[in-house]
């Protein structure tokens, strides 16, 4: 029986663009262009903004520059949620300013990726990811590669 594939959050990416690629979603007001992510559907977030406008869904750069990276050596404390008898495993957190937008939006590395293998100014692209799964569930998400590793060219 294959998989159930849930997004671990509904409606801030999508694996389906116009374009066949996975891309993050966020909201863009009408009033002031700004851009949001993660979206925003109840009002404009910019205090700059006149007011009045529509948010509207549209998909992020797919593409980005690594501004800061990190790796997640220790498993979080309480009240996260953690099987203390299940090995850790250690990830890497990326923070890349998207192309387009200039926003700084934070992941994880795709696997196989650590802090070795970035740097800061270096070209990522957003992948879809798998946070957790179990017999019945995978859960997606968003992670970062870098674009010139062997399989990071779109």
């Amino acid at each position: 029986m294959a998989r159930t594939r849930i997004p671990v959050v509904g409606g801030w990416f999508t694996d389906d663009d116009a374009e066949g690629g996975f891309r993050l979603l966020g909201t863009r007001c009408s009033a002031c262009d700004a851009v949001f992510f993660p979206r925003e559907d109840t009002y404009c977030r910019n205090p700059h903004c006149p007011g009045g406008g529509r948010l509207t869904e549209v998909p992020l750069s797919p593409r980005g520059r690594v501004w800061s990276y990190t790796d997640g050596r220790y498993r979080p404390p309480a009240p996260y949620v953690s099987e203390p008898s299940e090995p850790w495993e250690p990830y890497t957190l990326v923070a890349v300013e998207l192309e387009a937008e200039g926003m700084v939006v934070l992941g994880q590395a795709a696997p196989g990726v650590g802090v070795a293998d970035l740097a800061v100014g270096m070209e990522v692209e957003v992948v879809g990811g798998v946070l957790n799964e179990d017999a019945d569930t995978t859960w997606t998400t968003w992670r970062f590669r870098p674009v010139d590793t062997p399989g990071g060219r779109s």
